[in-house]
């Protein structure tokens, strides 16, 4: 039987459907937000995972191009490796589920969410979120959900819940909100210098809609009338656990405390290996129950010692920092670089300026396009000292990657004042918590070693929390055994004036609102204290790019002359960049950048272009090729697929009697424009260029004939052209041409003068 519900929720009619689709799985529904269909489906394995210490989730959210009518790109239409959009969803969906399940559990559960189909005024990936939720909540799965999520908006001083994607593109906050009916969950944000008050009301505002979008999951459970299946769950032993607390409570609170990770987890290991030494005659047989009840023993001495008596692992201060250096420049050939370390914790981040063309292509459900600005993180074992495979980026190292890109994104310059991608790349060298803040650190101090003119630095700070009895505490930048053991990590990144990026993510039933005012206070003068070591080091980009970086040049051109620059097939933009070195990239408007590291290849590049995309100027002079030979004079390609003709009368002087005495097929000459016609067609001269350019040069007698003369040798010649009669390159003399009209005849013909666009 098919159960639906629908809700009026913030402008927009929301309906929830299950029982008639996906029917095999634990739990199926469709949401369904005018043309928006969704479909989530969950799904438990019969029986309990052995031989694990985790909770078996795995949350997925898929993109068929099909939901927005199109036909994938590329070779490949079938689709493979997730795009990162989809891995932003997938973790945007599991971080509010993942609590919410009991402890102790270990059937295997998988949660999928399809956009079916999609128009630009609903944003898949909070919907697909709402949609993951309810397929739990119907269900036979055990979830203490439901969870809503909501994305706001901030428009013109407006907050707007759900915005379109055009909408999200105006806004000054992108703030995705997930919690349950009591408590906040989840947050994901970007955000153009937000203050903290402000943030509080948006997130405020987005809970009273969650709570609207639980009471529609709640009621669709009870129309579906599933019961909640019971299943075996896998807790420590509490005889175990308090006989570890009566024998080696002590030792275990002298071994957490010890400034060092590597001798502090050490110290733990040997510990718990200890532990299991002097329980194993009590417990026989059970020494995997031992060692993970050492463990929980472990994370609950962590916590006591810092709830009840405000010492921390390392011994410092709730809101203290550890001690911060920054480094730049440490690359030499790198076009920026940034060293960030921060107590155990190090990250060097490498900038790489290149073309506009070479910015990333972005193709998903909901845009399309390229991106300037790119940031890859990147995790390897030895930052924490372990052995194992290398592999391609799993979804916590883009997830880390986009939200120190999403950090940065506000201070970067505008794409006409600093025409350039940028790709960075953060290598974590050493870890000991919050390697995604210190890439944000490190980006900053980058870009401005590079000297990218960003409006400020940006910096990020992770905070922690720690719960106990009712009691808890915010600590200042984490470190690793602060974040296995404690109950949230909350990183706020952005600058002097306000917030760039959030994210939260909880690990207990939901935050109170006076937790996150808390953290978000104290976060913020963390955030200015790291600022000020930034600063200390590099006060501002630095004036002069590398001179190992690209220069690009903007120039712009007759937009109706692109396709004469880019040639048939792309052979005349091909032939200039293989000539200079240069990279270039044409958009629709005739802008044009040109990148190039040999500023004379990229001048050279800049003024073919532009003699392409513009016309040719008189008295220009450049070095071509002759590409032929007649009887009149010799054609000469000054600029790729762009000849002039050098009459015989200025090849040399006295003119000589063939112009094959002169030049030769292949030879490189230097010449002048003198005339362009009104066809276009220009003459050369070669003669006199030492001299100032004469605008009358091409009409004096004593050259050896006017301009007549040549119009008809070129006539005749293009005549042939036309007929296909094209004349033989290694031909040496063509028919003579015809006689001259008598001057004091020849009709005034008019001169054009062309210049380029600039």
């Amino acid at each position: 039987m098919t159960h639906s519900v629908t809700r009026e929720l913030a402008g927009r009619t929301y309906t929830l459907q299950t029982g008639h689709v996906a029917r095999q799985a634990s739990g199926a529904v469709w949401l369904i937000c005018g043309d928006t269909v969704v479909q989530a489906t969950a799904t438990m394995s019969r029986e309990a995972r052995g031989g694990i210490d985790f909770f078996p989730l795995t949350c997925d959210y898929e993109e068929r191009k099909y939901a927005v009518g199109k036909i994938p790109g590329g070779f490949v239409k079938r689709g493979g490796r997730p795009a990162e959009k989809s891995v932003l969803a997938s973790r945007l969906m599991d971080r509010p589920l993942r609590p919410l399940f009991p402890d102790g559990m270990r059937n295997d559960v998988q949660v999928i969410s399809m956009p079916l189909s999609l128009d630009p005024d609903s944003r898949p990936d909070v919907l697909a979120m709402l949609a993951a939720s309810a397929a739990l909540t119907v269900s036979n799965i055990p979830f203490e959900g439901p969870v809503g999520a909501v994305r706001m908006g901030l428009i013109e001083g407006e907050f707007v819940v759900n915005p379109t994607f055009a909408q999200t593109e105006t806004s000054s906050l992108d703030l995705v909100v997930a919690g349950t009916r009591d408590a906040i969950l989840m947050l994901e944000a970007g955000a153009n210098f937000v203050d903290e008050n402000t943030l509080m009301t948006a997130i405020d505002m987005a809970h009273e809609v969650i709570r609207l979008q639980c009471d529609m999951q709640e009621e669709l459970a009870r129309l579906a009338g599933v019961e909640k299946a019971e299943i075996i769950l896998h807790l420590p032993d509490a005889a175990i656990l308090e006989a570890i607390q009566i024998r080696m409570g002590e030792t275990i609170r002298a071994a957490i405390q010890n400034p060092d990770k590597a001798a502090r987890e050490s110290a733990i290991d040997d510990l718990k290996r200890a532990i299991v030494e002097n329980l194993r005659s009590d417990f026989p047989d059970r020494d995997p129950d031992i060692s993970e009840a050492a463990d929980k023993a472990v994370k609950k001495a962590i916590r006591s010692l810092i709830v009840e008596q405000n010492i921390r692992p390392d011994g410092r201060k709730l809101d203290e920092i550890r001690p911060i250096a920054c480094d730049t420049g440490v690359l030499p050939r790198v076009h920026g670089t940034g060293l960030f370390t921060r107590g155990q914790t190090q990250v060097l981040t490498a900038l790489t300026l290149g073309a506009m063309s070479e910015g990333e292509m972005i193709d998903n459900l909901e845009e399309e396009g390229k991106k300037r600005y790119m940031h890859f993180y990147n995790f390897p074992p030895f930052s924490v000292g372990e052995v194992r495979p290398l592999r391609s980026p799993g979804r916590r190292e883009v997830g880390h990657g986009a939200l120190a890109e999403r950090a940065l994104v506000p201070v970067l310059p505008a794409a006409d004042l600093f025409p350039y991608a940028m790709l960075l790349h953060s290598e974590v060298l050493e870890s000991n918590g919050s390697t995604s803040m210190a890439s944000v650190c490190g980006s900053t101090l980058a870009l401005m070693d590079a000297g990218v003119p960003i409006s400020a630095p940006v910096a990020g700070i992770a905070m922690g929390l720690m719960t106990l009895n009712g009691e808890y505490r915010v600590l200042s930048d984490i470190q690793g055994m602060e974040d296995f053991s404690g109950d949230m990590d909350f990183k706020v990144a952005g600058t002097s004036e306000g917030i760039t990026a959030i994210q939260l993510d909880c690990k207990l039933r939901g935050l109170p609102r006076e937790v996150m005012v808390n953290a978000l206070e104290q976060a913020r003068q963390g955030r200015l204290f790291i600022l000020g070591k930034i600063t200390s080091a590099l006060e501002k980009p630095r004036e002069e790019l590398s001179k190992h970086a690209p220069a690009i040049i903007t120039i712009h051109i007759n937009p109706e002359r692109i396709g004469e620059v880019i040639g048939p097939g792309g052979k005349t933009i091909k032939k200039i960049t293989a000539e200079t070195g240069a990279q270039i990239d044409i958009q629709q408007d005739g802008t044009v950048y040109i990148a190039c590291v040999d500023q004379e290849g990229g001048k050279r590049a800049s003024d073919m272009v532009l003699a392409l995309g513009g016309d040719v100027e008189l008295g220009a002079v450049f070095t071509g090729k002759v590409t032929r030979i007649l009887g009149i004079g010799a054609f000469v390609e000054i600029l790729p697929g762009k000849e002039g003709l050098v009459h015989v009368s200025h090849l040399k002087q006295p003119p000589p009697r063939r112009p094959d005495d002169v030049v030769k097929l292949g030879d490189e000459i230097t010449v002048r424009v003198i005339e362009v016609d009104g066809q276009g067609r220009v003459n050369l001269s070669a003669i006199n260029l030492d001299q100032p350019f004469d605008p009358n040069m091409a009409r004096r007698e004593d050259n050896g004939g006017g301009s007549r003369e040549r119009d008809r040798g070129r006539g005749d010649r293009d005549r042939g052209r036309d007929r296909g009669d094209r004349p033989r390159e290694n031909r040496a003399e063509a028919a003579p041409a015809a006689p001259a009209a008598p001057a004091e005849e020849e009709e005034e013909v008019p001169r054009a003068r062309f210049r380029p666009r600039r």
